[in-house]
């Protein structure tokens, strides 16, 4: 009776508070805001000019005086008051009205964070308005929001690539069995994009010009017609702006070390994986969510390397915030799959 007049005053929400963007659900209303983790300020009073979609299109373009920042770092708080102020903003914006009861919150968080990771995440949330915070790991979420029998004996194993990890698990019976967690993820993509134009054409671009390139003709898997495109930058031999065409095959070359390792990743999980579960693996395949999913070729190449099926979800992004979402809506059933001391 209590839990029902507290649902009539507040809105409980869950939360993906990932690397590149943060999305929020709220129960009973699904997604209601997809932001890019990015808040701007100014370096000596530390006021907020944006939050956001808006601080985002800031990045590599402020005055000295002003940051535009990614309070998230591999997937954990790199800056706790700016992740703080962030979080606030974006609870805001996504409940609309003011509620009388502050609302219980469920984040997502990766599932090889630490203890004082964890405490950062909690104190974050609480801070911002929570009057209960409960954490789960990504991979779980993330396998809950595709569908999976997360509460049967049966090996689910599921890899989800973020912006800044990438979290590889095999589940049964409410909880992870073994699992992988790597800090390399979509950042790492464009940070190799970036690493390599420098180095093989001496132009120096941005993080946004990098993503763009990576979503243009970025892949992990050759093409059956190889593509170009033109990315301007800073030519570093004449200090002034040019103009380049870069090949998706040498953006293949530039991201083959971080592939590499998402690829290492998923063999040696499969490798510590008990032998009756790896054989409903066999059966079943591997589930690939994520927004780093989304890079042309992944699916192709991880079947190449193991042998194995590889599903890509549909809107691979929001798998994890949706199976928060689902957490929240039917707290009880899925009780079991909450991080120990993932409660505050």
């Amino acid at each position: 009776m209590l839990h029902r007049i507290q649902g009539m005053f507040t809105n409980d929400i869950a939360i993906d508070l990932g690397t590149a963007n943060t999305l929020v659900y709220i129960k009973g209303k699904g997604i209601v805001l997809n932001q890019p983790s990015v808040v701007s300020l100014d370096k000596d009073t530390g006021k907020v000019y944006a939050v956001g979609a808006e601080a985002k299109a800031m990045l590599g373009k402020t005055p000295d005086r002003i940051a535009a920042i990614r309070p998230m770092k591999d997937g954990v708080i790199a800056d706790f008051e700016v992740t703080e102020y962030m979080l606030r903003e974006f609870i805001k914006l996504a409940q609309k009205k003011r509620h009388f009861i502050a609302p219980r919150i469920v984040v997502c968080v990766p599932s090889g964070i630490t203890e004082v990771e964890k405490r950062a995440v909690r104190d974050s949330a609480k801070h911002a308005g929570a009057r209960e915070v409960f954490l789960v790991a990504e991979p779980m979420a993330a396998a809950i929001g595709v569908g999976l029998p997360v509460d049967q004996p049966s090996g689910n194993m599921i890899i989800d690539v973020g912006g800044g990890t990438t979290e590889i698990a095999v589940i049964a019976l409410n909880g992870i069995v073994c699992d992988t967690s790597i800090r390399v993820g979509g950042d790492e993509l464009d940070e190799a994009i970036v690493s390599y134009i420098k180095k093989n054409h001496n132009l120096l671009i941005g993080d946004q010009t990098a993503e763009n390139i990576k979503k243009t003709i970025g892949s992990a898997h050759k093409f059956d017609e190889e593509r170009e495109m033109e990315v301007k930058g800073l030519y570093q031999v004449s200090g002034v702006p040019k103009t380049i065409k870069i090949s998706s095959m040498e953006i293949r070359e530039a991201l083959m070390e971080p592939i590499q390792a998402i690829c290492d990743a998923l063999k040696q999980s499969l490798e510590q994986t008990p032998p009756e579960l790896a054989a409903d693996i066999k059966d079943r395949g591997i589930v690939l969510t994520g927004g780093g999913a989304l890079l042309k070729g992944l699916p192709e190449l991880l079947r190449e390397q193991t042998d194995l099926p590889i599903n890509l979800m549909d809107d691979p992004l929001f798998c994890v915030v949706l199976g928060t979402g689902k957490i929240l809506d039917d707290f009880e059933r899925y009780r079991p799959v909450i991080m120990r001391g993932g409660r505050s």
